[in-house]
């Protein structure tokens, strides 16, 4: 018998989420891992996230045959060659629409999307925004190195300005994405970021957005150690990443930094009273009052908003992580579904040909 998740905000005894079946025995890693060589550059992030993922992949308890890896076109694109999963390397920017389509007619399926910053933010933008409004049950992971990796070294929409490369050896004047920013503004019910070489964070939001029903983007920061290595040097160094790094939990104070003895160290978020813009003081100063407490579920995405836009685009210094938002709202294919079985009781079965011949149609003479 199938495993049955309710999606939506209300219970759909008729309509669940999905029917995905469980694996028949207990799986492993190595289970996930397909017999085609893994071919990324030495040292690239990528690696990481692939092992991550294959290690997580057993803890779903799904049919490994149950589940679909899509991809797009870039470095992280040939991820689907090394899941021992069903999956597909597909069209340039066109991977969540094609992962759309395949999510709503098979329902029994966990389906998957993995891009990068440049196949998703830059041709991919409009296919990424809609499954995101539409809440379509699909995970994107969302590679972000800030640079073209496949193509040798052009900026991407996620590169600060001013960044050198060989397609702007003056710098570039564009200003970058924000793919936490992109996703909330797109009324997304699940955004968050990790990075690579944190595993143990990344396997936690990963479990997160795997039990989340509707569309989860996850950005991932990824080092392309040949054109852009040390990218997230400040995230991933002990020491930096201290007073670098937000780790944002459901219910807990935003705080970060090294706290002291006493608990009144280190820094907090807090609401600028004038303005209303969120900004981090030092909690020895400032006091515990008034320190935001982290709301993911929040109805209202301005929090979460303004979380994402803390982070500064040259340094990442006081970059978040974690789980920005994880709200509940009607999945896509469940609605979906519902309207078509009413279609069904209200006008039979019906006919192609009769459609097709329907009182909006003419004959041209």
């Amino acid at each position: 018998m199938a495993d049955v998740l309710t999606g939506g905000s209300r219970e759909r005894a008729h309509h669940p989420l999905t029917l995905v079946p469980k694996a028949d025995a207990k799986q492993s890693a190595k289970d996930f891992k397909s017999d085609q060589e893994v071919r990324w550059c030495p040292g690239c992030g990528d690696y990481a996230v692939l092992a991550a993922v294959q290690g997580f992949m057993p803890e779903m308890g799904l049919a490994k045959e149950n589940i679909v890896f899509v991809s797009g076109i870039g470095c992280s694109s040939r991820f689907p060659y090394y899941m021992n999963t069903f999956g597909m390397h597909s069209i340039h920017g066109r991977a969540p629409a094609i992962a759309t389509g395949l999510a709503a007619a098979r329902r029994d399926l966990s389906v998957w999307v993995v891009t990068g910053d440049g196949d998703a933010l830059s041709i991919g933008g409009n296919h990424l925004i809609h499954a995101l409004r539409r809440n379509v049950n699909l995970k994107i992971l969302l590679f972000n190195n800030r640079i073209y990796g496949l193509t040798k070294g052009q900026y991407s929409p996620t590169s600060e300005a001013g960044k050198l490369t060989k397609s702007s050896p003056m710098g570039s004047l564009d200003a970058p994405f924000n793919p936490v920013s992109l996703a909330i503004g797109a009324e997304a019910s699940f955004v968050a970021r990790t990075i690579d070489s944190d595993r143990k964070h990344l396997t936690e939001v990963l479990r997160a957005a795997a039990d989340h029903p509707g569309t989860a983007l996850v950005e991932i920061y990824q080092n392309c150690n040949i054109f852009n290595d040390g990218a997230f040097e400040a995230l991933k160094d002990k020491q930096q990443a201290q007073e670098a790094v937000i780790r944002l939990e459901h219910g807990q104070p935003i705080r970060f930094g090294v706290p002291g003895e006493d608990g009144l160290g280190g820094k907090g978020v807090v609401r600028d009273p004038a303005t209303g813009d969120l900004e981090v003081v030092d909690v020895a100063e400032h006091g515990t009052d008034g320190i935001l407490v982290h709301d993911a579920h929040s109805a209202s995405p301005t929090q979460a908003f303004a979380l994402s836009r803390l982070a500064d685009a040259d340094t990442l210094h006081q970059t978040p992580v974690g789980v920005f938002r994880d709200v509940r709202r009607p999945v896509y294919e469940t609605e979906m579904a519902e309207q078509l079985e009413r279609a069904v009781e209200q006008n039979g079965k019906g006919e192609l040909a009769t459609l097709l011949a329907g009182n909006d149609t003419w004959t041209v003479l």
